[in-house]
């Protein structure tokens, strides 16, 4: 790559790299398959990046990677495998806000992968129903009934959200 396209994209990283993971932790809910997530869709960014920098929205192109490295993770038989029966204790007693954000992440695992990622998207990464689709690969109909799917599971897990909203 040349050196002040290496730069171009060395800039873009480095700008954007906070919010990749926090969005690859909301879609898959673990830090370390998160890393890998981000990894990959970096990855794959550097090798593309001549083509990635001349599209029109470039964020919504590396999210577009971002999902499909996410939904190919999701796909593969080792995903699932467990190397223990739980997470060793570190000893912390868990706060109430840390305990509410493992209820949403929880919830949020329990949604099908495009659910996941149209609910992410849109209200953790802030996007337009026009910019989800456009990262998804779908219609803006699509994320508009995906989202409202998404959001009625998560109402009916999480009482909590609907009991607060009505004061």
């Amino acid at each position: 790559m040349r050196p002040e396209l290496e730069r171009q994209y060395v800039e873009y990283v480095q700008g954007r790299l906070p919010r990749l993971h926090r969005t690859a932790y909301l879609l898959c809910g673990d830090a370390f398959q998160a890393d890998d997530i981000v990894q990959a869709t970096l990855t794959s960014l550097y090798t593309n990046w001549r083509k990635a920098s001349a599209a029109d929205n470039l964020d919504g192109y590396v999210h577009r990677i971002m999902v499909r490295r996410f939904l190919d993770e999701k796909r593969r038989k080792w995903s699932q495998v467990l190397l223990g029966d739980r997470l060793p204790d570190d000893g912390r007693a868990a706060a109430p806000d840390v305990e509410q954000r493992d209820e949403v992440l929880t919830a949020l695992r329990a949604l099908p992968k495009r659910q996941r990622a149209v609910v992410v998207l849109r209200y953790f990464h802030d996007l337009s129903v026009d910019a989800t689709a456009e990262a998804l690969g779908c219609t803006a109909g699509t994320v508009k009934s995906q989202c409202s799917r998404g959001l009625a599971t998560l109402r009916e897990v999480l009482p909590m959200a609907t009991a607060e909203g009505t004061r």
